[in-house]
């Protein structure tokens, strides 16, 4: 695929140029330096496989990480960025994937706030622009967002665009850059493999420059062979933070060889059904059932003994201990395993985590490696090495795919099949509804509080999203 440089008549519109970019302990090449363009008044996304650089060359641009090479210059004249404030100062705002705002204060006070899920994502992208940003990088903006909220983002940001804004968009969603992004730059383990724009290019040509092979998009999926009712969840009653009732009666069965999937829009009570099963929360009514122990109103570990895995849809708040090493958060299943007078086997646990970090592809690190310095997509894999290698017998994967790439995607979701094909029980949560439809044997929609449908994974987005905001649909034939 070739190069799209821009012209000399066109070098006086660039706001932004990086020259020779490296960063030694991060994640880019030293032996190829990082060139990378943004024009005024475009939308530019950036690509790659999680840890290939993109998060690393915008803390550059923010000054959260110093250049070891290379040179910056910011509407054509060079400039030195230290700092965040640097980087204001210069007319530079950033929205990170996880998200810098202070959930106590209300949105006036953090407009204001000169610090560096639908509406917070605007109100981080208005304090940018209340900064007087010219430049402004979103880092994975619309991984924590519906179908719907992703697309009103995709309108705003088509509306600063129009204004002149220059928009950098890191983003794994191949869909989304073919639909808001003017040109993509692709980074692949830590080196610029090309810069295209979006005419004329594809989901499987963009997802060939990122990895470097063909990418099945769209996997198959033998039929279920359904066994034995592995979890069941009886007139279930859960009360969410402000105890108001989130989950208001949910019934529902998943059998051993299948995997269930529950589609909604956010906050439709699925984070609450989630810790009830997990022993996270404690149900006000109804029965929690595995392998027909009743688990009801259990701890963490009580469900991880009765054979329930959790894959965290917040990965930094109940997947991951951020300051733990990676081997030391592979153990978390299991560290009492193997250990003796209460001391950990530092040993047995090095070997497993290696082992997982293969298995898995976790890039960015060593077994020694602290969790907190990887990519959000590798911290990711560590959750979920962790909870497939803990062999469960019913899965609970919220999430499972959030902030991957399009081959750890196509990794996990051939791994969460491989589990239903080995009798495992699998209930999936996830809003997105190309993966519900590519992994679940039956979809079940949430809303308010309730199962209000069972369908097919031949249902349509039209017939799904109808029945997620309240509306009803004529059922597609099994």
């Amino acid at each position: 695929m070739a190069t799209d440089t821009p012209s000399a008549g066109e070098a006086a519109e660039l706001a932004l140029e990086l020259r020779g970019i490296t960063k030694i302990y991060g994640s880019l090449a030293a032996n190829d330096a990082v060139d990378f363009d943004l024009r005024k008044g475009e939308i530019h996304a950036l690509l790659g496989e999680n840890g290939a650089g993109k998060s690393t060359l915008m803390n550059v641009v923010y000054g959260m990480a110093r250049p070891d090479a290379g040179e910056i210059r910011i509407f054509g004249e060079p400039a030195t960025i230290r700092s965040p404030r640097d980087a204001m100062a210069h007319g530079i705002g950033m929205v990170f994937q996880h998200f810098m705002l202070i959930p106590v204060m209300t949105v006036a006070e953090n407009l204001v706030l000169g610090v560096s899920v639908g509406m917070q994502q605007r109100i981080e992208i208005l304090r940018a622009l209340d900064r007087g940003a010219g430049i402004i990088v979103l880092d994975e903006p619309t991984a924590v967002l519906t179908p719907q909220e992703a697309a009103e983002l995709e309108g705003v940001l088509r509306r600063l665009r129009d204004e002149g804004t220059a928009i950098v968009f890191i983003t794994h969603k191949l869909h989304e850059v073919l639909e808001v992004a003017d040109r993509v730059t692709v980074l692949r383990r830590g080196k610029s493999v090309g810069t295209v724009p979006t005419e004329g290019a594809s989901e499987a040509s963009l997802a060939r420059l990122m990895v470097g092979r063909d990418v099945v998009l769209q996997i198959d999926k033998p039929a279920a062979k359904p066994g034995p009712v592995a979890l069941e969840v009886q007139d279930l009653h859960v009360f969410d933070d402000r105890h108001l009732e989130a989950v208001k009666g949910i019934s529902l069965e998943v059998r051993r060889g299948e995997i269930v999937a529950i589609a909604g829009v956010d906050g439709n009570g699925q984070a609450e059904l989630i810790d009830a099963i997990t022993g996270l929360r404690h149900p006000e009514s109804g029965h929690v059932v595995v392998d027909g122990r009743d688990i009801t109103g259990c701890n963490p570990r009580e469900a991880r003994d009765a054979g329930v895995c959790h894959i965290a849809q917040d990965r930094h708040r109940r997947g991951l201990v951020l300051d733990f090493t990676i081997a030391e958060n592979l153990a978390l299943r299991d560290y009492g395993e193997g250990a003796k007078m209460g001391l950990l086997s530092p040993g047995r646990m090095l070997a497993k985590a290696k082992q997982l970090i293969e298995q898995f592809d976790i890039r960015g690190g060593t077994p020694d490696t602290p969790a907190r310095s990887l990519s959000g997509g590798n911290q990711q894999k560590c959750v979920v090495a962790r909870e497939i290698a803990g062999d469960p017998n019913v899965m609970i994967a919220a999430q499972p795919t959030r902030g991957l790439d399009v081959g750890a995607i196509e990794f996990v979701h051939r791994r969460l099949l491989a589990e239903r094909d080995g009798g495992k029980a699998v209930l999936l949560f996830s809003l997105e509804l190309e993966e519900v439809r590519a992994l679940a044997d039956r979809i079940l929609v949430i809303y308010e509080g309730r199962i209000v449908a069972e369908l097919p994974p031949t249902a349509t987005d039209e017939q799904l999203g109808l029945l997620m905001t309240g509306g009803s649909a004529e059922a597609p034939a099994p």
